[in-house]
């Protein structure tokens, strides 16, 4: 019963019109140009970094509406040319706007966490998301904490998914995070203890001890 009120309380950051055009493709998908509504969220994603890590949950709900109604994928086809758009651009985009590059690495792993084939992550968006990660493991990127932040967040969410999807790529990924770490670069203390908080998460089975809670949320609190 609760779902609805929380899927109108994401779209009140949109206009009253394409509140409606939302609220439509989520009740009656064939009356609206889904293709129009893929790239609405996606704008908006990349511009609100609330919204970009719930848009997800929208989105699987027009799926499920479209595919119930008529049986048919034009809006996640439109979903998924228009994330592979932006991540053909992704360095255009980081250049651009920090903030739209992170809000796009939250909504690519939103949109991974959520979309389901036969029960499993798309296969078509692990290594998109893997290459994000990696992008944000890099030394540039690890001493801007926007980007660490978004590199923990995102391996909280999805990091155990992506494993089991790919285990080498994770093995090779915090390679990079471990030295990171380890090299002596511009990391902030606060993204040193986030590094080494997603270090000791995914060696602990992407689970946090009662130990390491204690520890790393009270330092981030002082």
């Amino acid at each position: 019963m609760g779902e609805p009120s929380r899927e109108e309380y994401k779209i009140q950051s949109f206009d009253a019109e394409t509140q409606q055009l939302l609220k439509t493709a989520l009740k009656d998908p064939g009356a609206v140009d889904l293709e129009k509504v893929a790239n609405v969220i996606v704008d908006h994603s990349l511009q609100d970094s609330v919204f970009s890590k719930e848009a997800g949950r929208m989105c699987y709900a027009i799926i499920q509406a479209e595919s119930k109604q008529a049986g048919q994928s034009v809006f996640r086809r439109g979903l998924l040319n228009r994330l592979q758009q932006e991540y053909q651009a992704r360095e255009q985009l980081r250049a651009r706007s920090l903030q739209g590059w992170v809000c796009y690495v939250t909504f690519i792993c939103n949109i991974f966490d959520y979309l389901r084939v036969n029960n499993m992550p798309m296969m078509a968006l692990v290594n998109p998301v893997y290459d994000c990660l990696f992008r944000l493991a890099q030394p540039d990127s690890l001493s801007k904490e926007e980007e660490v932040d978004c590199l923990v967040l995102q391996l909280h969410r999805v990091g155990e998914q992506l494993e089991k999807m790919n285990g080498q790529r994770m093995d090779e990924l915090f390679v990079l995070i471990r030295d990171g770490f380890l090299l002596p670069t511009s990391l902030s203390s606060l993204a040193q203890l986030l590094l080494l908080e997603i270090i000791e998460f995914r060696a602990a089975g992407w689970k946090t001890t009662p130990a390491a809670h204690k520890y790393y949320y009270s330092e981030v609190s002082d």
